[in-house]
């Protein structure tokens, strides 16, 4: 047993001559003092003689410890312990919150994924290792007490004291096991097959966790049709936790989550947070099968269980909630910043080999989701729906309560359905980068013959490790005889191939990979992407075809190979465009030029370019909701909004400001959906009393997600005093620690605020170390900080600075955030003069 962290080239997992089998856990939490104490007993089989038994603990102190003769035979390990409920929101931690009487309370929480329930209790935590749990919790009478499983027997200890033990667990791994002891209220259901929902919540605030239990008992029955296994625990509680450091955690049987994921107000809640709630609910249960019921043999295989849910969780959505149009949604924001990240040398492959347990926080990524998530999407096509819900069946009754490695799912996947995928999905997994198809075409009579090569894709014109890249991929055609139907055409398993699509004359448009399912981008012909323009400003071509063109041409336009001014002419093509989820693209592609272009001096131009292309689809949804309209709409009026007001457009921040001078001092009567742009139009111009305003309404919020839209709205702020203010307050003790990364990124969106921001990082390399190690936050703090400046001096500087004063985990953010940088210099000097001339010319004509 050792609490004492090897040094990163001396780490090996443990040995498996001495393994657990149950574990007993008793555990005694302090709320007062934030101390707990901990006895266990773990039924272990040693499997070969030893002369020590070695296990996980950290932050523990072990009181005494008995164990069994060290020859092969079954034995029980007894060791009682010490810890401490700590503020790092992991391990077993204290979350706070505010009692009736206005006093700071506690409640006592965990989060073990991936290596922190050695932090709590003494164990083998690896995720292969599992184990049954017996967990018994003493704690004050009164609390909640809830784990993975129901609660089998109660006895009152004392006045003060109440001991709850639970139903034994199906044999799991360590970072699964959950415990939550404290104020809470909840509401609860049943699945159609009798399995109990309770969504649990702050006191006062059940109601709002009706919307998510709604979700949940309709997606448990859903996942047992799809997937043909049932789920196999008799409840599932899922929980809002005040302090979490992600989003949320899957813990079999007691699903944790951050407020903002969970909660849902009928009159505080946007319908994008809405949505929002649904995907993140879809998630973690379709994580209680493939990640739980079958969990990981390890770390290498985390993008398995996460890209998997990640791409699950909307085939649950748009079960349940049709109107989200949720697919076209998943490619601009699961597909396209998996493809943006993934361009950069500083990528990395889906699977990664992990040694040392520091090296795991930086998987947590976009690849491991997100790419994960598009190439499942892919393959899901690839293989048909039927063929591919048959593998996940066989893969789940294979593997059930044992842990299973990627390729085990291909061998599922190819017995289901006669294809070869794993030599298809290696090449997507093992190596880093994506393909670029550039495709041509010739009239052969009454046919088009396609003729396609493929190569790496590298944002970077210098990338010269392309050559030795190469993919199975699966291609699909569509064309302007069928627009909606994709054509299934060849699996391209060389550098070239070509494909003859019958019955298509020559005036016919030819698009490749309809439905952007492809996880590659693709370069048109001049000839074959002349004949698509039409079909995008008719919007004859499908709303995520016109989306994919476009999202295509901007990567390459900043990979060198076309340029910026030929994409603010193509851009001119979507002035009719009424799509959300292809003005989401649109404003990708405009947010980057903007921050850009506030590194020289055209900004002011680009804002004008701006408001001319958003003018007509801003009358279009106005400011106020309209009568049926779609849950589409209700987003893209946000979007188009909140993009105005960053483009200066008087009008839009004039009518934003009047909205906001009228609830000054009374109810927030304003519609959640605009909460966010009328904040951006009052903190634009902001002086000192607008700035005091918006802080005290983020003080006096009751709902996380209105601090969250103020936080948000920060970044519209222009003033260096108040950006100063706005960081000094993001590390206060007036914003939770999960929260204050998320209060300081959006200062970042300017180069004044991102200046400060850098600037203030430095002085506070200490205090991030601190807080944010071993979680995601600082790594997300460093790329999204950092990533738009546009200077090789200033990257040379950043990377001096953290070699200098290094955050472990954050090693590949930097090296990808110094990429980004050195990227944005060469754009510069290879596009700038040039779209200077072209946004001065089109502001001058329409001035």
């Amino acid at each position: 047993m050792s609490s004492v962290k090897s040094p990163k080239n001396e780490f090996h997992r443990l040995p498996t001559s001495v393994v657990p089998e149950h574990y007993s856990l008793q555990l005694q939490p302090n709320l007062v003092s934030f101390e707990f104490i901990g006895q266990e007993t773990i039924e272990v089989q040693i499997k070969e003689t030893s002369s020590s038994i070695l296990l996980n603990a950290v932050d523990l102190s072990i009181n005494s410890a008995d164990w069994p003769p060290l020859e092969p035979s079954k034995g029980s390990l007894k060791i009682s312990f010490t810890g401490v409920l700590n503020d790092k929101l992991k391990g077993f931690y204290r979350s706070k919150y505010v009692g009736s009487c206005g006093e700071d309370k506690f409640n006592a929480v965990t989060h073990f994924e991936p290596t922190s329930a050695r932090a709590c209790f003494p164990c083998w935590d690896e995720p292969a290792i599992r184990a049954t749990f017996d967990v018994t919790l003493i704690v004050p009478r009164y609390k909640t007490a809830l784990s993975n499983m129901p609660i089998k027997k109660e006895t009152i200890l004392s006045s003060s004291l109440m001991e709850y033990q639970f139903e034994r667990t199906p044999k799991m791994s360590t970072y699964l096991v959950a415990f939550v002891v404290g104020a809470f209220e909840f509401v609860e259901g049943q699945t159609s097959d009798g399995t109990l929902c309770r969504v649990y919540t702050p006191m006062g605030k059940k109601k709002q966790g009706r919307f998510a239990l709604d979700v949940a008992v309709r997606v448990l029955p859903y996942y047992k049709r799809y997937f043909g296994v049932p789920y196999t625990l008799p409840k599932v509680d899922l929980i809002a936790i005040a302090d979490f450091a992600i989003g949320a955690m899957e813990n079999w049987g007691l699903v944790t989550y951050r407020e903002t994921c969970l909660l849902v107000d009928e009159q505080e809640t946007s319908a994008l947070n809405r949505q929002w709630v649904a995907l993140v609910v879809g998630h973690e249960l379709a994580h209680q099968w493939f990640g739980n019921l079958v969990a990981l043999e390890w770390w290498t295989h985390l993008w398995l269980k996460e890209g998997y849910a990640s791409f699950v969780e909307f085939l649950c959505v748009n079960e349940l909630f049709p109107e989200f149009d949720i697919w076209t949604q998943f490619v601009t924001d699961i597909r396209i910043p998996a493809l943006e990240l993934d361009a950069l040398e500083n990528s990395h492959p889906i699977e990664v080999p992990v040694g040392h347990p520091s090296e795991i926080g930086e998987i947590f990524d976009t690849i491991s989701y997100r790419k994960g998530a598009s190439i499942i999407r892919m393959l899901h096509d690839y293989l048909g729906i039927d063929a591919f819900k048959q593998g996940m069946h066989l893969y789940l009754t294979r593997f059930q309560y044992r842990n299973a490695a990627t390729e085990d799912l291909w061998q599922a996947l190819a017995d289901s359905s006669k294809k070869p995928v794993d030599e298809v999905m290696s090449t997507w997994t093992k190596q880093m980068g994506f393909p670029l198809i550039s495709v041509s075409s010739e009239q052969q009579g009454n046919n088009r013959v396609i003729s396609m090569i493929q190569e790496k894709f590298s944002a970077s014109p210098r990338d010269t490790a392309t050559e030795n890249y190469h993919w199975l991929v699966p291609l699909t055609f569509s064309s302007s005889e069928n627009p909606n139907k994709a054509v299934q055409g060849i699996l391209m398993k060389e550098k070239s191939a070509t494909f003859t699509i019958s019955n298509v004359d020559e005036n016919q448009w030819v698009k490749v990979n309809p439905g952007a399912v492809g996880f590659y981008r693709v370069s048109y012909s001049s000839e074959m992407l002349a004949q698509l323009i039409p079909a995008i400003k008719s919007k004859s071509l499908p709303a995520l075809d016109r989306l994919n063109i476009v999202d295509d041409i901007f990567a390459l336009v900043r990979a060198g190979k076309t340029s910026t001014a030929e994409l603010l002419q193509l851009l001119e093509a979507f002035v009719n465009e009424d799509n959300y989820s292809v003005w989401t693209s649109i404003d990708n592609i405009i947010e980057k030029l903007a921050l850009l272009f506030d590194n020289v001096d055209s900004l002011e131009n680009l804002k004008a370019y701006g408001r001319r292309l958003y003018s007509r689809v801003e009358t279009i949804v106005g400011w106020d909701s309209k009568e049926n309209e779609s849950h589409s709409d209700a987003l893209l009026r946000s979007l188009v909004l909140s993009r105005m007001i960053a483009f200066d457009n008087k009008k839009t921040i004039q009518k934003g400001k009047a909205r906001f001078e009228s609830i000054r001092g009374v109810t927030n009567n304003i519609p959640a959906d605009l909460r966010d742009v009328v904040y951006k139009a009052a903190l634009c111009q902001a002086e000192e009393a607008t700035f005091k305003s918006l802080l005290e309404m983020y003080k006096k919020a009751d709902i996380q997600e209105e601090k969250e839209r103020i936080a948000c709205a920060m970044g519209s702020v222009k003033d260096s005093n108040i950006l100063k203010q706005i960081l000094e307050f993001a590390i206060s003790d007036q914003v939770r620690n999960q929260d204050s990364v998320y209060v300081m990124i959006p200062t970042s969106k300017t180069k004044l605020g991102r200046d400060l921001l850098w600037t203030f990082m430095k002085d506070r390399v200490q205090l991030i170390r601190e807080r944010y190690l071993g979680g995601n936050m600082a790594s997300r703090l460093i790329k999204s900080a950092l990533e738009n400046f546009a200077s090789s001096a200033k990257a040379t500087e950043i990377e001096k600075f953290f070699a200098e004063n290094p955050l472990p985990g954050t090693e590949r953010n930097v090296q990808q955030a110094c990429e980004c940088i050195r990227l944005n210099e060469a754009w510069l000097a290879r596009d700038y003069p040039q779209t200077k001339t072209l946004l001065a010319s089109i502001k001058s004509s329409n001035s």
